[in-house]
């Protein structure tokens, strides 16, 4: 079924907003197995925005719209959809009386726009929100649907998960089923002509690559009478990418990021991690603690920015500075040692490079990054050479160390 998305705010247009809500729903609807062809961003408007559905109207089956769902005047969707579609609103006395209970159980005035919010084109489908006041609607008219969200993603993620997600899968025969298989370690070239001919002969299930940074995901995806019947499907081509890229796969489950696995391992291994962090800043021991649980195996996190800092609290040598530089595979794998001998730990992460965008020379560019990981006694020390701003670079040497902790994992 072809599927579009209209994402309704003239503060997205300006770039006030990132549009998150976008990306969300489209792979919402790709896992569900959703075509969809179009995406549109149209501010407030009343005329614009009539014309964008009206479009969408004409060649997808379904159209689903976030934003404008508000109390105030220049929220037009549902007035917008109504309009072109032919349907008149009407008071919907159950929305009425969740609003009045929102408000009530927060001590706080209803004005006499919050009521707006209550009413809905005739025939719609309300679609409650437990995290706000806007409910959201489905609409349906011969074989078209629309679905209409409210923009905040607070609201918008937990309603379309919970509620417009079983409404989707009940428009199709049968389901769609998805698995996500990712991989660290390798390039997504490499990993794509690796699979060309699965690509090139796919029918039921299919594959398709997605790069992340620093990683590769294979979408894999079955049509099927039952979730179990696309599963059966699916084995035979998950068992040939496991053949293919063995431990370079990291999970099949599409809520698991790599510091997830990372913890896992440690915990399985009875490990505890230090991390010693300079361009970084913090950014490699932020991706771990963002794992519930990391407590566990998560001893320390040094911030070692300075030349002095790397002396004083790591052990570094001065004649090691001097001679070879902060940004050197020498000082890395001292970074390393320190962590451990002075933290207790059995698996240390030491970054030091240049982030830019100043600093770098020709012998030393920006992107140049040294990554020093060691399990019990396992250990490494990997020059890397990043390219883009110092967010980028930043961002791809925290991925880099996790890929490297992970193997030293793995091979210790």
């Amino acid at each position: 079924m072809i599927t579009e998305l209209i994402c309704v705010g003239t503060e997205l247009l300006l770039g006030n907003i990132v549009n998150t809500n976008a990306a969300y729903l489209a792979q919402q609807c790709a896992n569900l197995g959703l075509s969809c062809y179009y995406q549109s961003v149209v501010g407030d408007n009343e005329n614009r925005l009539c014309q964008v559905i009206k479009r969408a109207l004409e060649r997808s089956d379904i159209v689903i719209l976030s934003g404008g769902l508000g109390p105030t005047k220049d929220d037009l969707t549902k007035e917008c959809v109504a309009k072109v579609m032919g349907l008149e609103l009407i008071k919907d006395e159950h929305s009425a009386k969740r609003i009045k209970a929102y408000f009530q159980a927060r001590g706080m005035e209803i004005t006499d726009n919050n009521w707006k919010q209550a009413y809905a084109p005739q025939g719609a489908l309300i679609v409650d929100n437990h995290n706000g006041t806007a409910p959201g609607l489905i609409i349906k008219q011969e074989e078209k649907s629309v679905l209409l969200l409210p923009g905040p993603p607070m609201e918008l993620y937990p309603m379309f998960e919970q509620q417009m997600i079983p409404y989707l899968r009940s428009l199709q025969p049968g389901i769609i089923y998805s698995k996500t298989v990712k991989l660290c370690g390798i390039g997504e070239s490499k990993a794509e002509t690796m699979i060309l001919d699965l690509i090139e002969g796919q029918t039921n299930p299919t594959i398709a690559p997605y790069a992340k940074t620093g990683e590769v995901h294979f979408r894999v995806t079955a049509k099927a009478e039952s979730q179990q019947e696309a599963e059966e499907k699916m084995e035979p081509l998950l068992k040939t990418l496991f053949e293919r890229f063995g431990d370079k796969i990291y999970t099949l489950k599409e809520e698991e990021a790599l510091e997830h696995k990372i913890v896992q391992l440690l915990e399985e291994r009875n490990l505890h991690l230090g991390l010693a962090e300079s361009c970084t800043g913090g950014l490699l021991a932020g991706r771990i603690t963002n794992v519930a649980g990391a407590s566990k195996v998560f001893t320390t996190g040094l911030v070692t920015y300075t030349n002095e800092a790397k002396e004083q609290l790591l052990g570094v040598k001065k004649e090691t500075l001097e001679t070879y530089g902060a940004v050197s595979a020498n000082t890395a794998q001292e970074m390393v040692q320190g962590v451990m001998d002075k933290y207790g730990t059995e698996a240390a992460v030491a970054i030091t490079g240049i982030a830019g965008p100043g600093g770098g020379s020709e012998e030393k560019p920006v992107g140049l990054v040294y990554i020093g990981c060691q399990v019990k006694g396992i250990r490494k020390v990997k020059e890397y050479h990043f390219s883009g701003n110092r967010e980028k670079i930043r961002q791809n040497t925290v991925t880099a160390a996790l890929i490297l902790l992970r193997r030293c994992i793995l091979e210790s």
